[in-house]
This record gives C-alpha cells, structure tokens and sequence, in this order.
C-alpha cells in the first residue's frame, strides 16, 4: 500500500494505493492514528486508487472515526468505487462516515 499525505490549512489528505487490508492496515493505523493523537481534527480520506478493502481496514477507519469525534474532528472519504461503496454498506458503515463523490466536496465541507 502507499499512502500519500498532504496538508492544506488544517486538512490533512491521505490518499490510498492498492489494497487495505491485515497486511496493509498497520501502514495506514502508523500514520493516521498519530496524526488524531497529536491534535489533527480534519481529514479526507481519498479511495480513488484503492484496489480492495477487508475488515482489517474497516475496524481501523471505524477506530480512527471514533478518536476522532471524541476530540471533536471529522473524516470524510471520498472517491469510492463502486464496488468499495458497496463493502461499505453491506458492513453497515455509510451512516457512520461522510461519504462523497470526490475531494473537492469533502474540501469544501471541512472548510
């Protein structure tokens, strides 16, 4: 997996390659969970170039939505393929994160 970060004012973009799974989820837990712990409220999650998700992946952004409203932050995703969407609302998950089309909107809602 590659993760790509960027920041802009103070939204931090993470932008996901490949797959996010058991042997991948410990590369995004290592850079997304100091990010909230150091104070980070603001972050977009871009799935357009992820290839596959698994629950590894899912139990992570699920603890990392939850540091994060417990210090008041917000994540958005963004980017979805269809097919990702659909792991999403199979596991029950769309109604615990914002999800939308593309990174302009989730800028513009965390702005």
């Amino acid at each position: 997996m590659e993760i790509r970060q960027d920041k802009r004012g103070d939204i931090i973009t993470l932008d996901l390659v490949g797959r996010l799974d058991a042997n991948t989820s410990g590369e995004l837990e290592a850079v997304l969970i100091p990010l909230i712990d150091g104070g980070e409220k603001k972050f977009i999650l871009d799935f357009s170039d992820l290839e596959y998700i698994s629950s590894a992946g899912l139990r992570l952004l699920l603890l990392a939505a939850k540091k994060l409203r417990n210090n008041k932050g917000e994540i958005i995703l963004c980017s979805m393929k269809d097919f990702i969407k659909e792991i999403f609302e199979i596991s029950g998950f769309t109604p615990i994160f914002t999800i939308v089309d593309n990174k302009e909107t989730a800028l513009d809602k965390l702005q």
